[in-house]
């Protein structure tokens, strides 16, 4: 089982601080020792969510743990969670919960919470681990007094919303967000890709994921696809080489992959589910378990597109297929991700994050839910829930992060958003609220309060000269959502190198409440399709949605695809989509 560390819902890095101060004075009950607090905060003009992470770095505590500090100003705590936070006058002191009252050396703890405040927030200047004021080291001696808890520095951001500082805890112990102050591995041949593109080496340096996408990836290929000539072993030894604290893994082969769509079609029949496991997913295990790879954390995101499609295209659906149909029935999917989740969460250092697709997909409450129930059942199949760390949404798709002109709030002269055209009475609107309101469902049925989500945010941001600036001023509500939506897709179902689209939000640990981190796991510039069909021996077939001159189906509402032309099979790299994501992208290079 894994086990579960502390976590809060994480703050965004906006307005973010971080106070690290203080070393511990010697008592009869530890040795010295020394601690480290990264605090940031997500504010508004009347309030503010906290994240808090300390860091032991002294000798293990078992018998539980409290931080202490006191705000500066007028400060209030309305609500805590992942700890007990109580509060008088501006002193504050959070407890450990009952279920977790120890604390490691090299340990970290995760707590958060909800504040009011009028004037100015300013960050705590200092923190107290059990007493122990908190600089981010351990002396050599042992102190006769307390020093002073000043810092000496303030930095202006936080270790915990990049990924670019080295890893942080005991090498290969779980920690609660994987991605927290941790160095991701950068794959040399997507690099090599991105910079031999004019303007490339702006984005290379960037942690993507290194898709598995069928048996013979595991040990490397020579074909043109993204996984190149290197195998499982090859990165996750270049991941040692580049001291990396993290690599990221799609696993993604299950038998009838992909079972409502054609670009990604796997390699295994519907009925294979017995080679997935011996071939696929039990070789993969073995090289992740290898002792030589402990000091990394391990990411797994588990089968795209998998479970969702047995809630939302098998029969009695638009556009249900029979394949879907199959694997519902046979149990293929759900069976599938309950081994990938029961011999990859068996790992000390592995971390896995199931699929959970887009707010464009399961947004409907006639999707939310029952997709939320089908990932129980693959965790319950599984042996056991603790075998999830969380879930990632957006995965190679489009969905804007977020819509602050169009949500499903918003009215256009007494009339809902959610009767346009494009919300089509979606409940969401933008990936961001959608993921932290599926995350609150999970926990709410069953999964643990300590997941946390992703978001694949490698080509979601639209910027460029078509982003909208401001609100339209329409009455109209179709034109109104049409003028003032970030995502410019024709309509919200497409998803195949859609044109016009851009970079999102670079790859970035704890960016906001319940988001461990966001994230590039289709590496920009790794095609979603071909736009015509191209024979090959991977698997792959020809789906018209990538065919710009296709007018669509039910499924996305009879629209033209909007994808880019001349595009190759799903995984090659597709020179004109990555010169279009950068020039588009947004935050712009």
């Amino acid at each position: 089982m894994r086990p579960v560390l502390i976590r809060g819902l994480t703050a965004a890095a906006a307005a973010s601080l971080v106070a690290g101060v203080g070393i511990f004075a010697a008592t009869s009950a530890s040795a010295a020792a020394g601690c480290r607090v990264d605090y940031s905060v997500n504010q508004w003009s009347t309030g503010f969510t906290a994240n808090v992470t300390v860091t032991n770095l002294g000798d293990p505590i078992s018998n539980g743990w409290n931080v202490t500090w006191a705000f500066p100003g007028n400060q209030q705590v309305t609500q805590g969670w992942s700890a007990t936070i109580t509060q008088s006058g501006a002193n504050v002191t959070a407890t450990n919960p009952s279920w977790s009252t120890s604390l490691g050396t090299n340990a970290t703890a995760n707590f958060g919470f909800n504040a009011n405040y009028s004037g100015t927030n300013t960050a705590p200047s200092s923190f107290k681990l059990n007493g122990t004021a908190c600089t981010g080291s351990v002396p050599t001696t042992t102190p006769t007094t307390t020093p002073t808890t000043t810092p000496t520095t303030t930095p202006t951001t936080s270790p915990t919303t990049s990924p670019t500082t080295g890893p942080t805890g005991n090498p290969g112990a779980k920690v609660d967000n994987p991605y927290s102050g941790a160095k991701g591995y950068v794959n040399p041949e997507w690099k090599a890709k991105a910079d031999a593109e004019t303007g490339g080496s702006r984005v290379s340096n960037n942690p993507t994921a290194v898709w598995l996408d069928r048996i013979a990836a595991i040990a490397g290929t020579t074909d043109s696809s993204s996984n190149g000539a290197m195998g499982l072993r090859a990165h996750l030894d270049a991941a040692l080489a580049q001291n990396a604290g993290y690599i990221q893994l799609v696993i993604y082969n299950l038998p009838g992959r992909d079972c409502a769509a054609l670009a990604s079609n796997g390699e295994l029949g519907v009925n294979d589910l017995p080679r997935y496991k011996t071939e696929y997913i039990d070789p993969i295990a073995a090289i992740e378990a290898d002792a030589k790879y402990a000091s990394l954390r391990i990411i797994n995101v588990i089968e795209i597109d998998s479970l969702p499609n047995l809630v939302t295209n098998t029969s009695g659906q638009a556009g249900g297929t029979a394949t879907c149909d199959t694997m519902k029935a046979n149990g293929g999917y759900v069976q599938g991700v309950g081994y990938a989740l029961n011999k990859l969460g068996a790992l000390a250092n592995s971390y896995n994050y199931v699929d959970a697709a887009h707010h464009g997909w399961i947004g409907w409450d006639s999707n939310f839910g029952p997709t939320a129930d089908i990932m129980l059942q693959a965790a319950q199949a599984s042996g056991s829930v603790n075998n999830v760390t969380g879930f990632i949404t957006n995965t190679a798709n489009y969905s804007a992060l977020q819509e602050p002109w169009v949500q499903p709030t918003t009215t256009v002269g007494g009339t809902s958003v959610r009767q346009s055209k494009w919300v089509d009475w979606n409940q969401y609107t933008d990936e961001l609220t959608f993921a932290q309101a599926f995350r609150t469902k999970l926990v709410s049925i069953g999964f643990n309060s300590n997941i946390g989500m992703l978001i694949d945010t490698s080509r979601n941001g639209w910027g460029g000269s078509a982003r909208p600036t401001a609100a339209s001023t329409s009455t109209v509500v179709d034109t109104y959502v049409n003028a003032s939506r970030i995502d410019r897709r024709i309509h919200a179902g497409n998803w195949c190198n859609q044109s016009g689209a851009g970079l999102g939000e670079r790859p970035k640990a704890a960016p906001a409440a319940g988001i461990d981190a966001y994230v590039w796991v289709k590496p920009p510039g790794e095609s979603d399709g071909s736009s015509s069909l191209i024979p090959n021996d991977e698997g792959k077939g020809f789906d018209r949605m990538c065919d710009p001159t296709y007018t669509g189906n039910a499924r996305n509402g009879n629209s033209l695809s909007g994808a880019l032309p001349n595009a190759p099979i799903s995984g090659a790299w597709f020179s004109a989509q990555f010169q279009q994501l950068m020039a588009n992208a947004y935050p712009a290079l």
